[in-house]
């Protein structure tokens, strides 16, 4: 499985979380911390980060990241690595990660995905707001920049 193809399986997880908004990899934006998320959603307030992982020395890799030594820089009240199943265990994610394994007509949770009910309760980690909020920035100042901007003014009865 390529990594676009992890990717495009992490958005559609995201939504199926809850999230009304989600952005992949190929939204790049400007932030103080450098991180690129593959996929970030966001949901009542919280924001869930996913990692995709197509190969082992990517997995690998990521760990020197400086916001993955740093949690208190990345992005996500919760994280997640995807990858194809076995690639990746439990017993090596960060800590406060979960870990989802992508099969051909599902998604497996295989660690630290919580219950509906607690996203608010037990959340790992407090994500960096600003770089979040920077990735917001850009995504609406791109919409205002092209004249689309005004649309979020309009009931979603009369966008649909």
């Amino acid at each position: 499985m390529s990594h676009d193809e992890l990717v495009m399986r992490a958005e559609r997880w995201l939504k199926t979380m809850g999230c009304g908004v989600v952005f992949n990899d190929k939204f790049r934006a400007a932030n103080h911390s450098g991180e690129e998320p593959d996929a970030i959603g966001w949901r009542d307030g919280l924001s869930l980060l996913v990692e995709c992982k197509a190969s082992r020395s990517d997995f690998l890799a990521d760990r020197k990241k400086r916001f993955r030594r740093d949690p208190a820089d990345g992005m996500g009240d919760w994280r997640f690595m995807m990858c194809p199943p076995g690639m990746i265990a439990a017993d090596e994610l960060p800590e406060g990660w979960g870990l989802l394994y992508v099969h051909p007509r599902k998604v497996e949770k295989v660690h630290g995905v919580p219950a509906n009910t607690q996203w608010w309760i037990s959340k790992p980690f407090e994500a960096n707001k600003r770089s979040e909020t920077q990735l917001m920035y850009s995504a609406l100042r791109r919409l205002s920049i092209r004249g689309h901007f005004e649309s979020i003014y309009e009931p979603l009865s009369e966008v649909r």
